[in-house]
């Protein structure tokens, strides 16, 4: 990717950072971001590989009526459970990574600089890296542990154990934070936010 000189920028944070306010900042500002996410959802629509497979290694208990996967019903049977939730990303992170290469280097034709908007990209880098996806940088949206959880439980109406439960699933941010090329700090106002991310993307 690197022959279009495109830069490559791996966006990402921790639940309850304000990551995804950031991305739609980037969007915003003209600059194209693929959202993993949203490559997630569609590499487990009906009849696609990941779908087939899927439902073959969890069984039809977790399909709507409709013939989709229930995407809640089987996040809360890997959750908890190491060995699934890796028989799970076994088959959903090849089909994923696949399709934000192609989508990478769709948008390397076309721009200088491309971001991929990954939650768990620190988490997955290895995989990430080597399944052809390299970053020239990495972003990192940043918010201390107590912001992320008052964050979490006033979006989400939720109660400290399960916040808590759910910062613990994911590496620390501050861990994370060894990782990040640029920090956008997020613990202030809307205008403090749109202000850092501007300020990174001037650099770019």
């Amino acid at each position: 990717m690197t022959q279009n000189k495109t830069k490559i920028i791996g966006l990402t944070g921790g639940i309850g950072t304000g990551k995804s306010t950031v991305s739609k900042i980037i969007q915003e500002k003209g600059f194209p971001v693929i959202d993993a996410d949203l490559i997630a959802r569609e590499v487990v629509n009906i009849g696609e590989p990941a779908y087939i497979e899927t439902v073959k290694s969890f069984g039809e208990t977790i399909l709507r009526d409709d013939g989709s996967i229930d995407r809640k019903k089987l996040g809360s049977i890997v959750f908890n459970d190491t060995n699934l939730r890796h028989r799970l990303n076994s088959i959903l992170h090849p089909q994923i990574n696949k399709k934000m290469k192609e989508e990478t280097f769709k948008y390397s034709l076309l721009y200088r600089v491309v971001f991929l908007d990954i939650p768990l990209l620190i988490e997955e880098l290895e995989n990430l890296n080597s399944s052809g996806l390299l970053f020239d940088e990495i972003w990192l949206v940043y918010a201390d542990e107590t912001t992320q959880l008052k964050r979490i439980i006033e979006r989400d109406k939720t109660d400290l154990a399960d916040a808590i439960r759910r910062i613990n699933a994911q590496k620390s941010i501050e861990e994370k934070l060894k990782y990040a090329d640029v920090v956008i700090y997020n613990t202030g106002s809307i205008k403090e936010l749109i202000d850092n991310v501007n300020k990174a993307l001037e650099e770019v």
